[in-house]
C-alpha cells in the first residue's frame, strides 16, 4: 500500500483536489471547525467523537497511530484555489478491531481464496461505535456536491493505494446514500438508544411502560443502591486528575477482563478531561467513602452518547443503574433528545431502550468480493429487520 506522503493531490471532479494527509494536526483547528457538526459553533448538531479536539487526543495520546494499527489516511477536499472544503477522518488499518462492525467473515474468506485483505481504510472515529458525520463538509451551497465529491475520492483513494477495501461506519443516512450512488455497498445493523419524548422526570418516562416493567424497574434502581452506594455526576472542573485515575482503574480492570487489552490509555483520559471536560459526564459510584465504578458519556448537542464502563466491586445492577438509567436521568434533566448507550445489548430493550438501525457502507475493490460480501448483506439486512420488528413488538411499552 502506498503511505499518505505517496497518494499526494487527487484531482477530483470539477477542478476540486483531495489530498491525503497523515494526522488531524495537519489540519488548522479554525477550519476543521468549519466542518458542519464539528463545533459547537456550527449550524448542525455537535457531535464531539467528530471535533477536532477528540481526533486529534486519540492522536496524540498514541491511541489511533500506526503501531497501534490506526494510521492517518485523512481526506482533505480543497476547491482549485485551495480552499479549504471537507474533510475524511479515515485510517489504515492492519486488522478489524476496535470497529464494531465486524468484517473479520470477509477477511478470513478473502484470504483463504488467496487474496489479502489488509490493509484496509476504515473511515470512523476509533473505537467509538456512535453515528455520526463522516462525510465532513464546511456548510453552505456546496456542501451536498462536496459530499458527493468525497464519496466519489474514497473509492478512488481505495483503488489508487491498493488496499482491498474502504468502509464507512455508523454514518448518517444521508452520507449513506451519497456513498451508494459512489458504488459503496449498504450495511445495516442495531443499536438501542433512549428517545426522550419531552419527558419532565423519570417518572414520566416510566408512565410511558407496561405496569409490571415500571415495578421491575423501580425495584432494580433500589437495589442497586441497596449496599450504601451514591451516584455522583461529574463534569466540567469536577474532572481532576484524581478522578480520572479511579476512573481508568475501572476500565483497565473490566475492560482487561471483557476484551484481553483495552484500546484507550491513561493519557487519553487526561488530555479529554484538559480541551472536553464541559463535553464528558462522569457517571461515578460511591461506597464506603471511595468511588468502585464508573461510566463515561460524551455530550452532543442533543444526544449523550454512553461509552465506556467499569467497576472495583460487583454490586447486582449497578452495571444498569450507572449506564442505562443515569443517562436517561441526564438526557431528561438537560432536555437532549436521544441517550445512544453503545453496540449491542438487548438487555438494554428492558430499560427503555428502542432498536435504532445503524448504518455502514463498503466498497470493495475486488470484484469476487464484492459480488459475495453484497449477497451476505441482503441476507444480513433481512435478518436484522425481522429481529428489530419483533423487538420493537415485544418491548417494555405500554400498548394504547
Amino acid at each position: 500500500m502506498s503511505n499518505a506522503s505517496d497518494a499526494g493531490a487527487k484531482v477530483a471532479d470539477g477542478g476540486y483536489a483531495v489530498r491525503v494527509v497523515s494526522s488531524i494536526a495537519e489540519f488548522d483547528r479554525d477550519e476543521w471547525n468549519s466542518l458542519s457538526g464539528a463545533a459547537k459553533v456550527s449550524e448542525a448538531p455537535y457531535n464531539p467523537f467528530v471535533s477536532f479536539d477528540f481526533l486529534s487526543i486519540l492522536e496524540e495520546s498514541g491511541c489511533a497511530v500506526r503501531k497501534t494499527g490506526w494510521q492517518g489516511h485523512h481526506l482533505r477536499l480543497e476547491a482549485s484555489d485551495r480552499t479549504f472544503l471537507g474533510a475524511v477522518p479515515c485510517y489504515a488499518k492492519s486488522h478489524s478491531q476496535g470497529e464494531y462492525v465486524f468484517d473479520h467473515g470477509w477477511a478470513d474468506a478473502f484470504e483463504r481464496a488467496g487474496g489479502r485483505y489488509y490493509p484496509k481504510l476504515q473511515c470512523a472515529v476509533p473505537f467509538t461505535p456512535a453515528t455520526g458525520p463522516r462525510l465532513l463538509t464546511v456548510q453552505g451551497p456546496e456542501a451536498s456536491h462536496s459530499k458527493a465529491t468525497l464519496a466519489t475520492a474514497l473509492r478512488s483513494v481505495a483503488e489508487g493505494v491498493g488496499v482491498s477495501s474502504a468502509h464507512v461506519t455508523f454514518g448518517q443516512p444521508d452520507e449513506i446514500e451519497i456513498l451508494e450512488s459512489a458504488g459503496f455497498l449498504r450495511r445495516t445493523d442495531r443499536q438501542f438508544h433512549f428517545l426522550n419524548e419531552g419527558f419532565s422526570s423519570y417518572d414520566d418516562f416510566l408512565a410511558t411502560l407496561a405496569s409490571r416493567k415500571r415495578k421491575a424497574l423501580k425495584k432494580e434502581r433500589r437495589e442497586a443502591l441497596a449496599a450504601d452506594i451514591s451516584i455522583d455526576w461529574l463534569t466540567g472542573r469536577d474532572l481532576t486528575e484524581a478522578v480520572w485515575d479511579d476512573f481508568f482503574a475501572f476500565y483497565m480492570d473490566t475492560g482487561g477482563r471483557k476484551w484481553g487489552r483495552p484500546y484507550l490509555n491513561r493519557k487519553f483520559f487526561s488530555l479529554v478531561g484538559e480541551r472536553m471536560a464541559d463535553d464528558v459526564l462522569l457517571v461515578m459510584a460511591r461506597r464506603g467513602g471511595r468511588y468502585i465504578a464508573g461510566a463515561i458519556n460524551f455530550i452532543g448537542s442533543d444526544t449523550l452518547y454512553g461509552r465506556n464502563w467499569g467497576c472495583i466491586e460487583d454490586h447486582p445492577f449497578l452495571h444498569f443503574e450507572v449506564c442505562y438509567h443515569q443517562a436517561i436521568d441526564f438526557a431528561i434533566e438537560r432536555k437532549l433528545k436521544v441517550v445512544e448507550a453503545g453496540a449491542q445489548g438487548e438487555h438494554k430493550l428492558a430499560r427503555g431502550y428502542r432498536p435504532v438501525a445503524t448504518q455502514s457502507a463498503h466498497y470493495i475493490v475486488h470484484p469476487g468480493l464484492r459480488r459475495a460480501v453484497a449477497e451476505y448483506l441482503h441476507r444480513e439486512m433481512q435478518e436484522i429487520a425481522q429481529v428489530s420488528e419483533y423487538l420493537e413488538d415485544h418491548g417494555p411499552f405500554r400498548r394504547e
